[in-house]
């Protein structure tokens, strides 16, 4: 009979996505305050937290648009925060981003929009680029306006181009920042089935920054939340849910922080005093 101390430990994968003790400020302003995750290839991964907490900052060092002022930044096997400008050109040919507002390009077509990064990083012919233009808008429900401009779409359609334009190029992650602002609830749950299928047909790895708790809630593998700069909670959405930290319970429940009601309610008092 087998000794069952000799039964391996399972192998954990190893993470796609690394940030180890990642530090940033912008003058006196901490933004990140040693920020470490570890992030596995095919999941959802929200990053949750108060407006001005670093959660776009952290995506713009995942993707290198900033540089930690210390600390490390991995993808697969690269440095991201060593690597000079045109290795991470070819780093980022890996990633795509979907920006808050969208970023199309208001004088090009949603065509032109799509197939830029074609254009830009690949040597495919315009018959391909055109092919696989209808492909990616397909995928999101919008083949056939590849003639109209973007003042001509809802933003929930511009939401729908741009993240064609950002798996275009067949990226292994994609970055959300606030995917969901500015849509109703409708087509807010529009982005969050396509992040979902995303990531179950395609094995797309996605990072979302979100305030919304309900697309959170539905798209989420796990929730991590930052505050002041760090990591306060780190869980699958059912742990997450239960938290007994104070901060994570009034943010899932929309809840203002006691200091803030005082401050108001101390400026109405004194209103009346006048």
């Amino acid at each position: 009979m087998a000794d069952p101390t000799d039964i391996a430990a399972p192998v954990q994968p190893a993470p796609l996505i690394r940030l180890v003790d990642v530090h940033k400020s912008f003058g006196s302003l901490v933004v990140l305050d040693g920020v470490s995750l570890d992030l596995l290839a095919g999941q959802t991964t929200v990053i949750l937290g108060p407006s001005g907490t670093g959660k776009s900052v952290l995506l713009k060092h995942v993707i290198g648009l900033l540089r930690p002022d210390r600390g490390e930044v991995h993808f697969e096997s690269h440095r991201v925060d060593r690597l000079e400008e045109a290795r991470l050109v070819e780093v980022r040919r890996r990633m795509g981003m979907l920006f808050q507002m969208g970023a199309l390009f208001d004088s090009m077509s949603v065509a032109e929009n799509v197939t830029f990064p074609l254009v830009e990083h690949t040597r495919m012919s315009e018959t391909r680029r055109a092919e696989r233009c209808e492909q990616v808008l397909r995928m999101v429900g919008l083949d056939g306006i590849q003639k109209k401009m973007p003042a001509d779409l809802s933003g929930g359609q511009r939401k729908r181009v741009a993240l064609a334009r950002a798996i275009v190029l067949e990226p292994r992650v994609v970055l959300y920042d606030e995917p969901t602002t500015g849509l109703d609830p409708i087509r807010a749950d529009v982005i969050n089935e396509l992040i979902i299928s995303l990531s179950e047909r395609m094995g797309i790895t996605s990072i979302v920054v979100t305030h919304d708790m309900a697309a959170a809630t539905k798209i989420a593998d796990r929730m991590v939340m930052l505050y002041d700069g760090k990591v306060i909670a780190d869980a699958d959405p059912r742990a997450f849910r239960q938290s007994d930290n104070a901060i994570v319970q009034r943010f899932i429940h929309g809840q203002a922080e006691a200091d803030d009601l005082a401050l108001i309610r101390a400026g109405f008092d004194a209103d009346r005093r006048l």
